[in-house]
């Protein structure tokens, strides 16, 4: 099967020129200074070795492959010939733009050809393209590609929901708006029944399951 280009480059694999350990921290140094405050006083000194540990979690996407994590697939499905949803999967990722932090939900929607794959692995691929820098469209546009590679699905869904600090901390300071994204695929991209069952799913409450 063709690998989709939306697979994660290994952090290992990085262009040589990538910053030392030293030089990300002497980079939080500067921003420090920049800001107006003193890195040498005392309540910043750890700062610039908290901040870079802080971005290893943050980015720790980078060191993942989507596609890996959805290698290992079931084909015995017992005849299953509907929809697979896991909804409300909780995310949050930094906008590449102001590297500002966003966090909502994520729900995410395949159509099985012969092949299923243990839930969790839904939840792994979105934290795996979460934590990247990222916009909200491109990310709802990498998992559903990555879920259509990988499994081969007849159709995928994805919508995401999501508070972007970037709009709510600075700027126009709007807080509580929602920016919604859906990204659909295959059968549920051409046929207008397989997405309406998308959306019946998808309202489907937890008092009627």
């Amino acid at each position: 099967m063709k690998k989709s280009s939306t697979a994660a480059p290994n952090i290992e694999k990085l262009p040589p020129r990538r910053p030392t350990r030293a030089q990300a921290e002497e980079a939080v140094r500067t921003l420090l200074a920049w800001a107006g405050d003193d890195p040498a006083r005392a309540g910043l000194l750890q700062t610039p070795q908290r901040v870079v540990d802080a971005y290893g979690e943050y980015f720790s996407g980078y060191a993942s492959d989507a596609l890996a994590e959805l290698s290992a697939t079931f084909e015995d499905v017992a005849g299953y010939d509907d929809i697979v949803m896991l909804k409300d999967i909780p995310f949050e990722s930094h906008c590449e733009h102001h590297v500002a932090p966003f966090r909502g939900l994520a729900h995410v929607a395949y159509l099985p050809n012969r092949r299923i794959v243990g839930l969790s692995k839904l939840a792994r691929v979105v934290e795996i393209y979460a934590r990247r820098l990222q916009t909200q469209e491109a990310l709802t546009s990498e998992i559903a590609q990555a879920l259509m590679d990988g499994l081969g699905a007849r159709g995928v869904g994805v919508m995401m929901l999501a508070e972007h600090d970037c709009m709510s901390m600075r700027g126009v300071r709007q807080r509580g708006t929602k920016t919604i994204t859906s990204r659909f695929m295959g059968c549920l991209e051409t046929d207008e029944a397989w997405r309406n069952r998308f959306f019946a799913m998808l309202q489907t409450s937890d008092n009627e399951t």
